[in-house]
């Protein structure tokens, strides 16, 4: 039951059409399923208002002088039926609530899982993780709990107020008017609420994305934290998030505390008013009307009763309402978000050209940025070729790379992978010819295999080529000495292997993929030299007759490269092997210097 008018903020409205559209995400069966509440709502408060006019009929037989006992146990017997039946009604009100929230749910978190698979950086970079947990989350909860209280009750309130108001008005003007005064008091008081209260649950969604945020911090951080004997300090921060968040809660806790003791006292107050104006009704009644008003104020108390009760079954409701409004529009948010990169609808590159790739004049900058990250860049990089890209941090080496699978988009200039524009691939078809090792080692909980045998390229990963791929990226041993070799656990972000060792799976994931273009950012910073020389050496006889793209910090990893390209400030400063490089290029001469012996140069 929405309230429109000067004392309701706009924010409010806004929410509660925000509220209204996240319902277009039902589907038809759960329509169906809110069809068979309504007429099963209708149904109860039916039943439920014939319980009065039994109660009267009770009255008048109990108070009439030679009621025949039988019409007593009669109309006795219809009253135990309804509410019988009104409970019965209830039970299968709230089984179909429960399986339409839960369906709604499910729904949703399934749409807004898809929707933030489907973002590129640019829009997880518009919302952070911890807000993306809490909107799959708590956000989603909120809303569900509103859809099944709403059936039972957001439903049922208005009708069983207007049906009750419509029985007993011109029962009595003295008690009519006791009744509107009540409902008077009770609609200010829900005003006055959302007023003050209504601000304060936007806050409190944000707030608890920021609680999530210092959790998360602490947990994944947790090792930094100890070795740096900061737990003093993350408690303190803990705790300014916490108590920021539980005074948010406590005002609206307490606002909306005020609502039950004035429901209690509202209902109390008209019930003592009924019966007291009935009293003097009574008492200046002939002796023949004296009953006729005695059943009219034992029903009349039933009914104002159950007008009270549907208002405080609506301020319960409202008590959610606004929480879970707030939530649907930062569902909303998510789902409603355009993103910045669509697939084309190529899926092959041109014949004889696999593998190639081709930067024609590329520049980019990250959104909203003023400055652009990379200027100018060109290159080629043909079948079975290694380019390697090399420079100070901040120079854009990543970046380039990073373009290649689309998670970014360029600014100017095009990029060609097999003959074609990877923009006018589709996203899927283009990353199934590029195996991926990011700069950070990703694992996943599960296996060995699971992790090695990641993804779906169209192929299926067997034994042998797991075996084959763990072999080539020097991981054979420490994997066969774990319990339980290939089917060994990964704990949740791979706490129970060393970086080196979950660099080296990362590097036999890509293996496995077997695809036209490999991608190694920096993937190879926490292996020893030992480890990295024998793993190059293994890649290149796996890699040969397959374009591979490097970007590194040591010189060691790309000396022989067939072609290093140097980045400076987003720009190529020098590009050749590394024997032309170090005579010709300043940058890489320092690099250089700075890594190997005079005797290396």
């Amino acid at each position: 039951m929405p309230f429109h008018g000067p004392f309701v903020p706009k924010d409010y409205r806004k929410n509660e059409i925000f509220m209204i559209k996240i319902l277009k995400y039902l589907k038809p069966r759960e329509w169906v399923m809110a069809f068979i509440c309504i007429v099963f709502i209708v149904t109860q408060v039916w039943l439920d208002l014939r319980i009065p006019e039994y109660m009267a009929e009770v009255t008048t037989l109990v108070q009439t002088p030679g009621s025949a006992l039988s019409d007593i146990w009669r109309t006795g017997g219809n009253m135990l039926i309804a509410t019988l039946g009104g409970m019965i009604a209830a039970i299968i009100i709230a089984y179909f609530a429960a399986t339409i929230g839960a369906g709604f749910s499910r729904s949703v978190r399934s749409l807004l899982f898809e929707k933030v698979e489907s973002f590129s950086k640019r829009e997880i970079n518009e919302f952070s993780t911890d807000s993306l947990i809490t909107r799959s989350t708590n956000d989603i909860t909120q809303v569900q709990m509103l859809i099944v209280m709403g059936l039972q009750l957001l439903i049922r309130s208005p009708i069983m107020a207007v049906w009750a108001l419509s029985r007993i008005v011109g029962q009595g003007f003295e008690w009519t008017l006791t009744t509107a005064i009540a409902i008077l008091v009770l609609v200010i008081m829900v005003t006055i609420l959302m007023v003050f209260a209504l601000p304060k649950f936007r806050i409190m969604q944000k707030l608890t994305d920021n609680m999530n945020r210092v959790t998360r911090e602490n947990l994944t951080g947790l090792r930094v934290v100890r070795a740096y004997n900061a737990e003093n300090y993350q408690e303190e921060k803990f705790e300014e998030a916490n108590d920021e968040l539980t005074a948010t809660q406590l005002f609206t806790s307490r606002a909306m505390a005020v609502a039950m003791p004035v429901i209690t006292l509202t209902i109390s107050g008209v019930t003592l008013a009924i019966y007291w104006i009935g009293a003097f009704l009574i008492n200046a009644a002939d002796a023949m009307d004296r009953l006729d008003i005695f059943a009219n104020m034992v029903v009349f108390s039933a009914y104002a009763v159950q007008v009270i009760m549907s208002f405080m079954m609506l301020v319960m409701i409202f008590i959610m309402l606004p929480r879970a409004s707030v939530a649907a529009q930062r569902i909303q948010e998510v789902l409603g978000t355009e993103l910045s990169i669509f697939d084309g609808a190529v899926t092959q590159g041109e014949p004889g050209l696999e593998g190639e790739v081709i930067f024609k004049n590329v520049s980019f900058k990250y959104p909203d940025a003023a400055e652009y990250m990379l200027r100018d860049i060109s290159f080629e990089a043909k079948k079975g070729e290694t380019v390697a890209f090399i420079g100070s941090t901040g120079s854009g080496k990543s970046t380039v790379v990073n373009l290649v699978p689309r998670f970014f988009d360029v600014t100017d200039g095009e990029i060609l992978v097999g003959g074609v524009d990877i923009r006018d691939y589709t996203q899927e078809s283009l990353r199934s010819k590029i195996g991926y090792v990011p700069q950070k080692a990703t694992l996943f909980s599960g296996t060995i295999s699971s992790n090695v045998g990641y993804g779906d390229n169209g192929a299926a990963f067997s034994e042998d080529d797991i075996k084959n791929a763990v072999t080539i990226a020097q991981s054979l041993d420490f994997v066969e000495n774990m319990d339980g070799a290939f089917e060994a656990e990964i704990s949740q972000d791979a706490k129970n292997i060393s970086g080196g060792q979950k660099q080296r799976l990362s590097i036999a994931r890509a293996v496995a993929w077997k695809p036209e273009i490999y991608i190694f950012d920096d993937s190879f910073s926490a292996l020893d030299y030992k480890t990295d020389r024998v793993l190059r050496s293994a890649l290149k006889k796996e890699t040969a007759g397959v374009t591979s793209l490097i970007v590194a910090q040591r010189i060691g990893t790309i000396m022989d490269a067939d072609l290093i390209i140097v980045l400076d400030e987003g720009r190529i400063v020098g590009r050749g092997r590394h024997r032309e490089l170090l005579e010709s290029c300043e940058v890489y001469r320092q690099i250089a210097a700075g890594q190997l012996s005079e005797e290396e140069l």
